[in-house]
């Protein structure tokens, strides 16, 4: 299951990558080029982690598929832990309470 990015959370693109400005916590992060493409396919772009993962390798397809899922699921973790993104209720990645769960 894939996050959705957070309501909090205004993407501003930038030359080389984005900006993410957390309105919550009022604090700004940096997205490099390959962030960026991972951002934009969060839902409704693509459903699963698998279509995401599909869709990345179309842009890099030197880089195995089990580097780019695990590297994805790390920078999804990551997100998650910030507040950026947030994974549904119930999910493999929601513990239930709200907070986000590493794999």
């Amino acid at each position: 299951m894939l996050p959705a990015a957070s309501p909090d959370v205004v993407f501003a693109p930038v030359e080389g990558g984005a900006v993410l400005f957390s309105i919550r916590d009022e604090t700004y992060y940096s997205l490099n080029s390959v962030g960026v493409r991972v951002w934009q396919l969060l839902p409704p772009a693509a459903s699963s982690l698998d279509e995401l993962c599909a869709s990345l390798q179309a842009d890099y397809p030197d880089v195995p598929l089990s580097e780019l899922r695990a590297d994805v699921e790390a920078m999804l973790d990551d997100l998650a832990q910030m507040g950026l993104v947030e994974f549904p209720p119930g999910s493999a990645r929601d513990p239930g309470d709200g907070a986000p769960r590493v794999a």
